[in-house]
């Protein structure tokens, strides 16, 4: 299989990218709108950037992330969590995984840990955090292989029907 990684203009390519989501993640059309208006939304943020995994035909994952700002409203979101666990300080200097979704056709093939630490190299902040569901499934493993350790767990997130658990890794991630 030919794949190339490499740097993805999210905001020209987010309705292919969501098409991938909604196939990972089981989206149906009212949630990938909503989704639609928060990445193009992201794009706008200072630092905020993305990567694609693509064939010759299609994308089939991508990535994006930024420099965590307390001010966004996933970080209010946690912040209680994280400080109740006095772990509020990951949320200083970190780099935020925001998306990390692969089309289920080309999982376990290790694009996933390529898109995340390709990612993560560029970042200038010491760490990563992100949040994932609060289950353990292939992407909560591939992030303890990579460093990520639970900071929080049984995050309520609004209109989210399951918990999530937030993890934080130091940078560079691991290589194993």
């Amino acid at each position: 299989m030919d794949l190339v990684i490499g740097p993805l203009d999210l905001s020209a390519h987010v309705d292919e990218a969501l098409a991938v989501q909604a196939v990972a993640f089981g989206l149906g059309p009212d949630e990938v709108a909503v989704r639609r208006q928060i990445v193009l939304r992201h794009m706008t943020y200072p630092g905020a950037r993305a990567l694609g995994a693509s064939t010759a035909e299609r994308l089939v994952g991508f990535v994006y992330g930024m420099p965590n700002d307390r001010t966004h409203w996933w970080s209010t979101v946690v912040e209680p969590y994280l400080r109740a666990n006095h772990e509020d300080h990951w949320l200083d200097d970190a780099f935020v995984i925001t998306e990390l979704h692969v089309h289920p056709a080309y999982q376990n093939r290790g694009i996933g840990r390529s898109l995340i630490t390709t990612i993560t190299d560029g970042a200038a902040e010491p760490r990563s955090i992100l949040s994932a569901i609060d289950t353990e499934s292939p992407a909560r493993a591939l992030y303890r292989s990579l460093g990520y350790r639970d900071l929080a767990r049984q995050v309520l997130f609004p209109s989210a029907p399951k918990p999530y658990a937030v993890m934080g890794a130091p940078l560079p991630l691991l290589r194993r």
